[in-house]
């Protein structure tokens, strides 16, 4: 009987913890994200190089499987996706205005300023961040993401409490 007082009590925190974090959670506002497709890649290997006179390279390494998502991204003026975090990387093209980005682990808050043609990686993990459109026109960017098969995309956090927004 008291193991099953411990385990239900062991439940109950952990299902309030996991509340608490929802109910912190900062909600996106004048922000839509639409996939526009997804697939899923077995283990990848993948390696490109430049020409022998050039010194570019790449290398995309998964173990197991993954699903390859692409977002197409609209924030209104004063859009945000709000705090989040996604379980794998994305590289992020922006297409249209600008999008300003924060840091959650940025004692400063420095914005990190984006403009069209521009590109940028998110590493994901228990790396999150916000970004926001604080000019006067819509701002669009194209995502292309790399997570876990089946995993959740996006994942809202708690605002960390280092920027003043």
């Amino acid at each position: 009987m008291a193991s099953k007082v411990i385990w239900l009590t062991s439940a109950l925190v952990v299902a309030a913890g996991a509340y608490a974090d929802l109910a912190t959670a900062t909600p996106a506002s004048g922000f839509v994200g639409t996939t526009i497709s997804r697939g899923r890649y077995e283990e990848i290997d993948a390696r490109g190089s430049a020409l022998p006179d050039q010194h570019w390279q790449a290398k995309l390494k998964t173990q197991g499987q993954s699903d390859l998502y692409v977002q197409s991204n609209v924030w209104a003026p004063g859009g945000t996706t709000g705090w989040h975090s996604h379980p794998g990387f994305s590289l992020i093209t922006v297409t249209a205005g600008t999008v300003t980005a924060y840091e959650s682990d940025d004692p400063t808050c420095t914005p990190r300023v984006y403009t069209v043609g521009m590109g940028f990686v998110d590493h994901g993990g228990d790396h999150a961040h916000v970004l926001r459109n604080e000019g006067a026109v819509e701002a669009r960017t194209t995502a292309v993401q790399i997570v876990p098969p089946d995993a959740t995309r996006r994942i809202d956090v708690a605002d960390p409490g280092n920027c003043p927004f």
